[in-house]
């Protein structure tokens, strides 16, 4: 399951969730349990570290990227 970002529209919270691919499980707010939230826009991470472009790290360095 995917961790988005979300902030709530009702109080201004901001928190982490898991949520299932199917959307069927919304997710609420912790503090206040309102569930009108605004889905935050959020990074990607890479597994393998490097770019996301190149396949290692060592390529990444090779070819000047970060």
């Amino acid at each position: 399951m995917p961790i988005y970002e979300y902030q709530c529209i009702a109080c201004g919270n901001e928190f982490e969730a898991l949520v299932s691919i199917s959307g069927k499980d919304k997710p609420a707010c912790p503090e206040c349990e309102s569930t009108k939230l605004k889905k935050k826009m959020s990074v990607t991470a890479s597994s393998k570290g490097g770019c996301g472009t190149c396949a290692s790290t060592s390529s990444c360095s090779s070819r000047g990227h970060t």
